[in-house]
């Protein structure tokens, strides 16, 4: 017996089986373009792979073009490049070319001594001096011809690999700048000068060098505290999993415990800031400003500053304000969000399978990241090696491009005698190499496209299964057999197309965001105002527009679920019924979002807390302690970044049971009278409840009227 029920435009509707009515495809030409697009993209890695070389990322390139390190080659045994003077790096002309105009070679390991190449020469030291000369050096020419020719370094500097290549290694000793244990070194023609212009030299020469430090030191924290990390992220798993399973027995306990505890969090937070705050007083430093301080790369020394505590327990303070403001001018409202979330438990528990939906999006959405980074990395290397005249001394072909092979008895050494036809950088002149910033925009528009169809197709699966908890009249009788596998069919067979679309829409305005970055980016040095002002106002504009697209196209993806509309009926359906029930928006389901983000929040600051008393050496698990860091931040930050995202992983689930209902509730309102003819189709618990609310909530807009 199949109930029908009258539209908000006349049409009748069968109601209890709604998502199971028989319907067609929607928005078919859009699936004609998605495929057509997936067809292009496949093309466009095929040509990247072809094209590219990632080992241009992964290993250094000396002076021929030729990588150090990589397998295969005659270079294999020699992973390190090797700069005959660093000090020349400091040229701008390193930021126009991304190449130190000195002589460069891979080496087995990095210089340990200090040596000159006029003392090595007369020593036992010239057979350790000659494999940092360039390979196939034959001692046969005199020193002034090997030092202008370039076939060996002037001098050798105690040196310490840092990303595949050698720094020198400068270390303070009692106050005195030295590299090993010299504090002047030769520059090659006799006179000696102090290491302070050789650090000067290298830190022009590498203006990212403390950048990379940090990057290293932060990938050597990951190395020694990855395990522990993974054990954190498990221990948030657990206590997502767990808190749901007891949100589905216990709503009403959990939701109230829940908002305690996150008091109680955030309480202990303000305590402890406190007694940082107190404990620091009188102790010397502590009263810098942040301000006098600075930026620093090691981010334990703000945690020696009074201010810093002071800082985080205000933040901290506010948002517990905030919360318990919150609480109590919504505490009726909380009341019937309960209901909603017990409602919503009571779905889950039908259609258990859902939580583990998470991880089918999970893995479409890494299969996508893989595509579009390996891609990229493809198309950014599929340049071909350029070669340009470098020279010391004044030559009117420098930096024009050569071929190393005919170079040497070229015009070109003739009209420049000390110059060197060297690699420079990785480029071309062809059709393809000018596309490839076009393939580069279109490669990112694809991700957006495909990640956001991937997550369009998670929330109409997870609304059709949901919607088919709502309309079975006798729950859970009604109910199919695997509404999980019967939405994730419908979706696929029929909405495909309506899902491209939306995901189409958002893509549009995300690669746009991403353009105007770019420019923004690029205009940060002009002086413009206006141009400035402009980039700010489009900016903040596709911003909100693509939040406004995104809560738009979830409402879309519950009706397209429910009633299998197109993509626009769906979306103006959407749009008009929350209009219509804008009150029970703000009571219901605003406040349902706010206690799960306090549920995130609780699980994000119980591990976050465990986190950083153990990576702090304040407690040890059984007889293991947190291993030695240089940043300690480094995992904290890690684990309670992961821990939001499991947690939000599984509280997502809710939130899409939630705002299926809630949108189910509002039609069966419209379209039913609670008679025998008209059935409600929500249970009898949520009907006292929610119907109680919302006459309350509208005789108090009618009082204010």
């Amino acid at each position: 017996s199949c109930r029908c029920a009258r539209g908000a435009h006349g049409t009748k509707t069968p109601l209890n089986t709604a998502p199971l009515l028989p319907r067609g495809c929607t928005d078919v030409i859009c699936c004609v373009f998605l495929l057509l697009a997936i067809v292009g993209y496949v093309a466009v890695g095929i040509i990247a792979w072809t094209h590219g070389d990632p080992r241009k990322v992964i290993y250094p390139t000396d002076s021929r073009g030729e990588f150090c390190g990589q397998k295969g080659t005659k270079n294999e045994n020699k992973p390190f490049l090797f700069y005959f003077n660093i000090v020349k790096c400091a040229s701008p002309l390193v930021l126009l070319e991304f190449q130190c105009p000195t002589p460069q070679i891979c080496v087995e390991k990095c210089p340990d001594r200090y040596l000159t190449y006029l003392n090595a020469r007369s020593s036992r030291d010239f057979e350790y001096y000659k494999q940092f000369c360039v390979p196939g050096f034959k001692n046969n020419k005199g020193v002034a011809e090997v030092l202008r020719d370039g076939d060996c370094p002037a001098v050798l500097i105690p040196s310490k690999p840092l990303a595949r290549r050698c720094f020198p290694a400068i270390h303070a000793h009692k106050g005195v700048l030295m590299v090993g244990n010299e504090t002047t070194y030769e520059d090659g023609h006799g006179s000696r000068k102090n290491i302070t212009d050789l650090v000067e030299g290298a830190k022009k020469a590498n203006g990212v060098l403390e950048a990379r430090q940090l990057a290293m030191r932060i990938f050597e924290d990951y190395t020694v505290s990855w395990y522990w990390i993974i054990i954190g992220l498990v221990i948030a798993m657990v206590m997502s999993l767990l808190f749901i399973i007891l949100l589905r027995f216990l709503a009403g306990i959990m939701v109230w415990v829940m908002i305690i505890m996150v008091i109680l969090v955030l309480g202990y937070g303000i305590f402890h800031c406190y007694m940082e705050y107190s404990r620091l007083r009188g102790e010397a430093g502590s009263d810098v400003s942040l301000v006098d301080l600075g930026f620093q790369t090691d981010f334990r020394v703000y945690l020696h500053l009074r201010q810093t505590w002071l800082a985080f327990m205000i933040i901290l303070s506010i948002l517990e304000v905030i919360i318990i403001l919150l609480l109590i001018f919504l505490r009726k409202r909380i009341l019937i969000a309960i209901a909603l979330i017990k409602e919503a438990s009571r779905a889950v528990g039908y259609v258990m399978c859902s939580m583990l939906y998470p991880l089918v999006t999970f893995f479409l959405l890494c299969l996508c990241i893989a595509y579009w980074a390996s891609t990229a990395v493809f198309l950014s290397t599929s340049n071909e090696a350029v070669y340009k005249i470098f020279d010391d001394g004044p030559c009117p072909l420098t930096a024009k491009t050569c071929n190393p092979e005919t170079f040497p008895s070229s015009n070109e050494s003739r009209l420049c005698p000390n110059a060197r036809c060297q690699f420079a950088f990785y480029g071309g002149e062809s059709g393809y190499h000018r596309a490839l910033l076009g393939l580069q925009i279109f490669n990112a528009f694809m991700f957006f496209w495909l990640a956001n169809f991937v997550l369009a197709l998670g929330q109409v699966t997870l609304a059709g299964a949901f919607a088919s908890y709502y309309w079975a009249l006798r729950k859970p009788d009604d109910l199919p057999a695997f509404p999980l596998f019967s939405a994730f069919g419908r979706a696929l067979r029929y909405h495909t197309g309506s899902l491209a679309f939306g995901a189409l829409i958002l893509a549009i305005v995300q690669i746009i965001r991403v353009i105007l970055e770019y420019l923004d980016q690029r205009l940060k040095a002009a002086e413009n105002r206006f141009a400035k002002y402009l980039m700010t106002c489009l900016k903040c504009c596709f911003w909100c527009l693509e939040k406004f697209i995104k809560f738009l196209n979830r409402n879309a993806y519950i009706m397209i679920a429910i009633y299998g509309t197109n993509f626009c009926t769906s979306a103006r359906n959407a749009f008009f019924l929350l209009m219509r029930n804008i009150i029970r928006v703000a009571v219901l389901d605003k406040v349902t979002d706010f206690l799960f983000l306090l549920g995130k929040l609780l699980i994000v600051g119980s591990v976050g807390i465990l986190a950083f008393f153990f990576f702090t050496h304040r407690i040890r698990i059984v007889q293991d302690t947190a291993p030695p860091l240089n940043y300690y931040w480094v995992p904290i930050l890690t684990v309670i970044i992961g821990s939001y995202l499991i947690a939000h992983g599984f509280f997502s689930v809710y939130g899409m049971c939630v705002d299926t209902l809630f949108l189910c509730f509002c039609e069966d309102l419209e379209r039913n009278d609670g008679s025998q003819e008209r059935p409600y189709f929500m249970s009898p618990e949520l009907r006292d409840i929610l119907l109680k609310g919302s006459a309350e909530e509208g005789k108090r807009a009618e009082d204010e009227e």
